[in-house]
């Protein structure tokens, strides 16, 4: 005798899965939102009641204060948002910065902790429990101390290379003289990636149909490398550079960065790569050893089996703790208030002091790394998501 079947419950019944999940997903919504607005509702009354003036109407008042180091113009009559912007854009640039050169350097010291060479591998090793159990605020304000204390003055800056200078006042080097040749390359470069994009998406699905061996990166970067020469080209193909010279009481031109932003970076990186050394230590571990035995009967060396067989497969387990670590660098770098870099946090601080709204001062801050963070995880996602479609 066939089983009876089972009955399916109406998608508007209260016995259902579906329907309750839902109702209890919009009550927790309610409730939330509920909360928010007692909270907000409750601060505003209580700075209403004591006299304490409320509103974001002071963003278009003139700042009143310069920023040492910026990567957009600002002076003191600007207004606060553009203050803002300024602390954004260094906050940006130490963290776009120790994302790229922590991922390079903690991938090197992870591989270096699998050699078979004992010195190489104990040296990898050390690092990583040296500086991942030593604070990030210890080490910021070690590094700091270190360039402003131990490096000579600019009449006797060193020169680490070619009108390169290292000294107390941080670190000048030759930059190019902006032009429209450089726009070009940046459109360039723009183009390059999106033809790099839809290339790496072409050859996927022509790998997944078997008419094609799917993509290599090394094809990708050509492709992004030969836009940007071809916008440079377009624009003129600029040489100009200017060259810092050093006299007895500074060095002039070219580009510079100061000691607190060497000090960040620094730190960031070298603590952010220790962690990333034992994601790609473990990513690479998890590769089966029957595919290492594979790549050594097809006649590949140890680099190209590590290059071809090993990264590759690795990429899948290392993205997502490694998309954490990019997202605690990020949020790290709101340390190097302690020592004076003007980020993001620097700034809010200093218009908190001189307006007094500090609740929407912080509201801001919160916001702008809430963004950042999302934007952060975002990015990853896609890239992990793309990295499990290759490995179908």
């Amino acid at each position: 005798m066939a089983p009876r079947a089972r009955k399916r419950k109406p998608a508007w019944s209260w016995r259902s899965r579906t329907l309750r999940a839902l109702a209890y997903q919009a009550a927790a919504i309610a409730i939330l939102v509920v909360l928010v607005a007692f909270l907000v509702d409750t601060t505003l009354e209580n700075m209403r009641l004591r006299g304490i003036r409320s509103g974001f109407d002071f963003l278009s008042d003139p700042a009143g204060f310069d920023i040492s180091e910026t990567v957009m113009p600002f002076s003191a009559s600007e207004p606060y948002w553009r203050a803002f912007l300024a602390g954004l854009g260094n906050t940006l640039r130490v963290a776009l910065a120790g994302i790229v050169l922590a991922t390079l350097f903690g991938t090197l010291i992870g591989i270096g902790g699998l050699s078979r060479n004992a010195l190489l591998r104990g040296l990898s090793r050390a690092y990583v429990e040296f500086f991942r159990n030593l604070p990030l605020l210890l080490q910021l304000l070690m590094w700091y101390f270190m360039l402003t204390h131990l490096l000579p003055p600019v009449s006797g800056a060193l020169q680490a290379g070619p009108a390169i200078f290292l000294s107390k006042s941080g670190l000048s080097f030759p930059w190019p003289v902006w032009g429209a040749g450089h726009i070009t390359a940046l459109i360039g470069l723009l183009l390059g990636i999106a033809a790099a994009r839809a290339w790496t998406r072409r050859a996927r699905l022509a790998f997944e149909e078997g008419r094609g061996a799917g993509p290599h990166w090394m094809k990708s970067v050509f492709i992004v490398l030969a836009g940007t020469l071809l916008g440079w080209l377009a624009g003129g193909a600029p040489m100009e550079v200017e060259i810092p010279e050093r006299s007895i009481f500074n060095v002039s031109g070219g580009a510079a960065v100061t000691p607190e932003f060497l000090a960040v970076l620094m730190g960031l990186t070298i603590y952010t790569a220790a962690f990333i050394a034992e994601i790609v230590r473990s990513g690479i571990q998890s590769v089966p050893w029957g595919q290492l035995e594979a790549a050594g009967a097809l006649g590949l060396t140890r680099r190209q089996t590590l290059r071809l067989v090993v990264l590759p497969q690795a990429r899948r387990v290392v993205i997502p703790p490694l998309a954490n670590q990019y997202l605690n660098l990020t949020k790290n770098s709101s340390l190097a208030v302690a020592i004076g870099y003007p980020d993001l946090v620097s700034i809010t601080n200093t218009t908190l002091n001189q307006t007094g709204r500090a609740v929407e001062c912080i509201a801001i801050m919160m916001a702008i790394y809430l963004v950042l963070s999302l934007g952060t995880a975002f990015f990853m996602h896609r890239h992990n998501a793309g990295a499990a479609i290759m490995e179908r």
